[in-house]
């Protein structure tokens, strides 16, 4: 395109034309979405507290990742191995509270 008001050929996306300094009469738009991955902070949180719930969610929320351009991957993903860690753990716990309980019986 060319500047209304001195002629020169610019950018077709200028604000404001680099040789004057005159505005072009087009805006800025920002297209960029500030969308979060609120499922996968979810996943995250509950991971701690109901793992299976948390594992859950971190799988929706990695899979959501994908359509907000990787927002929030690496969180789910952390979910995701804290709720399996944690479910192992509970497994483990519970066999030795059983074992405990056999032994002493």
């Amino acid at each position: 395109m060319y500047c209304a008001n001195c002629g020169k050929e610019i950018d077709d996306k200028a604000v404001v034309c680099p040789y004057c300094g005159v505005a072009t009469g087009k805006t800025y738009t920002n297209n960029k979405t500030t969308e979060n991955n609120t499922i996968a902070i979810v996943g995250f949180i509950f991971a701690f507290l109901m793992p299976l719930v948390g594992l859950i969610c971190s799988i929706i929320g990695i899979n959501r990742s994908t359509e907000l351009n990787g927002k929030g991957k690496g969180l789910a993903l952390a979910g995701i191995i804290i709720s399996i860690v944690a479910m192992v753990a509970y497994v483990i716990y519970m066999i030795a509270m059983i074992a405990t309980v056999v032994m002493t019986a």
